[in-house]
């Protein structure tokens, strides 16, 4: 994985050698590089290492997904900071199959640093509300399931919000 800094360094040195070309008349390999540029530039804002972490959790293949997560050695500094938040997403969706206290903090830390798309927020608030559940804590659980009702807009989460209602019940 390169540094988000050197990506864009590569992305401008592409550039320039397109520019290069264009003026030695080749504009074949002029306009190669300039659609060459997009991928640095586009693995600037999407982690590649995120995004086969993602392609591994859409197999359900959690170890995979983990292993492609343990490459990002330091995302403080590593990653923009939407990417940020996807990371510590996907970190609590792996530990919220073991350690719940552990995903809540990473829940939180996603929400905190916000999230692209209203579904993964989604997601992360209805992991959130679980986790507030099962801590006995029912005011913050049914805040966060009335947060996850606004979010989910496709109505993709009824039937989680329906069984976590339903447990709400029994606390």
């Amino acid at each position: 994985m390169f540094h988000r800094n050197i990506k864009l360094v590569i992305a401008g040195l592409i550039l320039a050698t397109a520019v290069w070309q264009f003026t030695e008349s080749n504009i074949g390999n002029g306009i190669f590089l300039i659609l060459l540029t997009l991928i640095p530039i586009f693995l600037y804002f999407r982690n590649e290492f995120i995004l086969l972490a993602f392609l591994q959790l859409r197999k359900q293949n959690f170890e995979g997904a983990k292993k492609w997560l343990a490459k990002i050695t330091n995302p403080e500094t590593a990653l923009v900071q939407k990417q940020q938040g996807y990371y510590n997403y996907l970190q609590g969706l792996m530990l919220s199959q073991t350690n719940l206290i552990q995903a809540e903090k990473y829940f939180k830390k996603a929400i905190q640093l916000g999230l692209n798309m209203d579904m993964d927020l989604a997601v992360a608030k209805l992991n959130l509300a679980g986790v507030a559940m099962s801590r006995r804590r029912k005011l913050e659980a049914t805040t966060l399931i009335a947060e996850v009702k606004k979010l989910d807009k496709q109505g993709m989460l009824k039937d989680q919000i329906a069984m976590m209602k339903e447990q709400m019940k029994k606390i």
